[in-house]
């Protein structure tokens, strides 16, 4: 049977924003379906499902899809973002350890 996990993408290092972090992400789990070649070494798979990434719009489509076609999947919520938010004049404070 096929497994798969759906989770809310983070931000990568390179970003400042927010793009491409709202859509649900549904990928398959392919790690039993992994060998290693033995002549050469190289990691190759069983199926080409690794491959296949589906992107939704809400966490309630991604589920719908995985139970119509009969995929059991693993939710991966989201957490939440702590931001740190400082003023500019906080780095000349009298009060900032040296």
């Amino acid at each position: 049977m096929t497994k798969a996990r759906i989770y809310q993408p983070t931000k990568t290092a390179m970003q400042s924003g927010k793009a491409r972090t709202r859509q649900w992400v549904l990928e398959y789990d392919t790690a039993d379906s992994r060998f290693v070649e033995p002549l050469m070494g190289w990691t190759g798979a069983a199926g080409t499902l690794g491959q296949l990434t589906l992107k939704f719009d809400t966490k309630e489509e991604a589920v719908a899809y995985a139970d119509k076609r009969g995929i059991a999947y693993e939710i991966e919520e989201p957490q939440a973002r702590k931001l740190n938010r400082r003023a500019y004049a906080d780095n000349f404070a009298y009060t900032r350890i040296r």
